[in-house]
């Protein structure tokens, strides 16, 4: 199981908090799967990590995936603008 990890986020997806802490770990502790979130964060929500999944309702998802980063620093900066 994934820990939650504290972080700031904005507004839109402070509701969603966990669960982006779940998908940041994720990233941290897989390669392969920072990978995707880097190059298709929609297909990495979508995929879920070791069988469990992102509950990330649509707007979330929404602004996760619209993110475009080339390392996980970049990517939770922009999450946390």
């Amino acid at each position: 199981m994934l820990k939650r990890i504290s972080t700031t986020f904005s507004k839109g997806i402070s509701q969603a908090k966990p669960e982006v802490s779940r998908l940041l770990t994720a990233a941290v502790i897989n390669s392969g799967f920072r990978s995707m979130l880097l190059t298709d964060p929609a297909k990495a929500i979508a995929s879920g990590f070791q069988g469990e999944r992102f509950q990330l309702g649509s707007h979330e998802t929404l602004q996760v995936s619209s993110i475009h980063a080339s390392t996980l620093a970049d990517f939770a900066a922009q999450l946390a603008e």
